[in-house]
């Protein structure tokens, strides 16, 4: 049987520049994992997902408020989602994986260019209700939607700043072994010294706000700093805690990242060498 509609996203991850939980304020940075969704129509009833991963009340969230109820009820709809951004590291998988399942299920029925602005607001809400996220993650969702640097006011949904980010850098991620997340909640103890932060980023001294960051979300989530030392100590133009972690990113340019590499490399765990990404997320319809 043919498809009767097929369509397929494309959205890429994050990594942290302000920590957003502690003020509802926030900054990210885009890099070049990616998350793939592939939305199908065909005759029959009933939703299915292929997503190799939790989340099918998000998904299922997001499918209610992008494609009309009459769709829905009369179409078999398959959701296939593919990522290579590793889940609960503080990489954005989540806001990703929103992103890219809304953008396609926009236009599983539609001819025109999707309304960036909507799909982000469904993303956001998605992820609320399916308490994936505690402030809606825009900073996350509009760094893997647009690409490059983003600074929000979460709460208001509000896109403060946005502009690419230099093509020649690299983000440096060590994946710790054996390391959970620390309690989110204290954050907000912190939440008069992140506003310092939050306030380099929107002046667009991303890598004093990344720094102070990192300062600020190991002393909170008892993280080490020591890997985000060494990272800064080998070249590095700025190293923090991604998310709620336990992921370290540390961005430079092209001719640190072995050094970077082989500093983290005495630590446990995986690393990840990743391109800055400046790409905006895109859309096509596909015919197998």
């Amino acid at each position: 049987m043919t498809p009767t509609r097929k369509v397929r996203a494309v959205v890429h991850g994050a990594i942290s520049i302000v920590n957003a939980i502690a003020t509802g304020k926030g900054s990210a940075l885009g890099v070049s994992l990616k998350v793939t969704a592939e939305v199908e129509l065909k005759k029959g009833h009933g939703l299915r997902f292929i997503t190799g991963r939790k989340g099918d009340k998000l998904i299922k969230n997001i499918v209610q408020k992008t494609i009309p109820k009459q769709i829905i009820e009369s179409n078999m709809i398959i959701i296939k989602v593919e990522s290579e951004i590793p889940v609960g590291y503080g990489l954005k998988s989540s806001s990703a994986v929103s992103n890219a399942v809304a953008l396609a299920c926009s236009q599983i029925e539609r001819e025109e260019n999707p309304n960036d602005y909507a799909i982000l607001e469904v993303a956001a809400r998605s992820s609320l209700e399916a308490k994936v996220s505690l402030t809606g993650a825009y900073d996350d969702a509009t760094a893997c939607y647009f690409g490059g640097f983003t600074v929000t006011d979460n709460y208001s949904r509000r896109l403060i700043r946005q502009e690419r980010a230099p093509d020649n850098l690299y983000a440096i991620i060590l994946l710790p072994r054996n390391t959970s997340r620390g309690d989110v909640r204290k954050l907000s103890n912190l939440s008069d010294i992140f506003i310092d932060a939050f306030k380099f980023a929107e002046s667009g001294q991303y890598w004093r706000a990344m720094k102070l960051n990192g300062v600020l979300a190991s002393a909170a989530l008892s993280s080490s700093y020591v890997p985000v030392m060494a990272a800064m100590e080998h070249g590095a133009l700025s190293a923090t805690i991604s998310g709620n972690g336990p992921s370290i990113a540390a961005v430079g340019h092209e001719d640190a990242v072995e050094p970077i590499v082989d500093a983290l490399s005495k630590f446990e765990g995986k690393i990840i060498v990743s391109k800055v990404n400046n790409e905006k997320a895109n859309v096509k319809i596909i015919n197998d």
